[in-house]
């Protein structure tokens, strides 16, 4: 099988070529980088550039297309200036990729966020459900791309996750260990509610879904139960035995941010199980492995 993924610089799309290349498949990594450090066959593709897209995908003629390239700097989406360009790539970039899949006869999987609803209340969001409100241009135009592949095609997944860390990239456990380093106690929003996500345990799954045509919309995170930012906080210092403080504050406390969040991030699962998929790994087995990866000792 080959895979076409894309944003392969990226913390999921690192993984993704490295899940890959475990089960002896045969990954295409693109990205917008001159270069790239893993070794497999890599193009430099820019997503906003629809003739190249088209190219790309008709040269290298993939099974399948792992959307992982995105725009992700939630409070820099924004800013006027910046969002042009974070529609190009999340909205656009998308459209692109999924006319050339149905072009092409391939099969895409796009990679969304729980962002695409309002985050109101504590029931938990279905992968079916409709009633959606982003809160901020980001979570807009990442609904916007998911439009885009279901108007494209039949033959597709949308896969939401949440609160993504691995090991290749910048994240809140890598910020939350730094600043271990040199803060005896840290403010973290405890009314926030969702689940972490371990980009080698998505990558996983996201191969199996390669593997199958089980298509539609699903919902992946770790397992563990749904917890604040603070008691993820807690849990990195706890796992890598640190004994920096978690004080927790509401967001309004914590200010500082342009993009508003969603304090209801709570997403079913379900539905990968009734389609014979793997959940993936209980959070802090994740994060144990995390910390063998990156060296840390405990």
């Amino acid at each position: 099988m080959k895979v076409l993924v894309t944003g392969a610089n990226g913390q999921l799309g690192w993984d993704m070529i490295l899940e890959l290349k475990k089960r002896g498949y045969e990954p295409v990594a693109t990205d917008i980088l001159d270069s790239y450090e893993q070794d497999c066959e890599y193009i430099k593709l820019d997503i906003t550039d629809e003739k190249a897209v088209h190219k790309a995908i008709a040269d290298v003629a993939p099974d399948a297309v792992v959307h992982c390239a995105a725009w992700t700097a939630v409070d820099a989406a924004e800013d006027e200036e910046n969002k042009p360009k974070v529609y190009a790539i999340n909205v656009l970039g998308t459209k692109h990729i999924a006319e050339a899949c149905r072009e092409n006869d391939c099969k895409m999987i796009y990679i969304s966020t729980d962002y695409v609803f309002s985050g109101e209340g504590t029931e938990p969001w279905e992968p079916d459900c409709e009633d959606f409100a982003p809160l901020n241009y980001y979570g807009a135009t990442k609904l916007e791309g998911e439009f885009a592949v279901k108007k494209a095609l039949e033959k597709y997944y949308i896969v939401r996750t949440s609160w993504v860390f691995g090991s290749h990239g910048n994240n809140f456990v890598k910020t939350m260990l730094r600043l271990s380093e040199t803060h005896s106690d840290v403010r973290v929003v405890n009314d926030q509610i969702g689940t972490p996500t371990y980009t080698p345990d998505l990558a996983r799954l996201l191969v199996d879904m390669c593997e199958t045509d089980k298509y539609g919309i699903y919902h992946a995170t770790n397992e563990g139960g749904y917890i604040s930012w603070a008691d993820f906080a807690e849990k990195i210092f706890k796992l890598a035995g640190k004994d920096t403080k978690v004080i927790p504050v509401t967001t309004e406390e914590y200010g500082g941010s342009k993009a508003k969040r969603p304090r209801n991030s709570r997403m079913i699962k379900t539905k990968l199980l009734i389609n014979n998929f793997t959940y993936l790994r209980e959070l802090s087995d994740s994060l144990c492995n995390y910390y063998e990866t990156i060296g840390i000792q405990r």
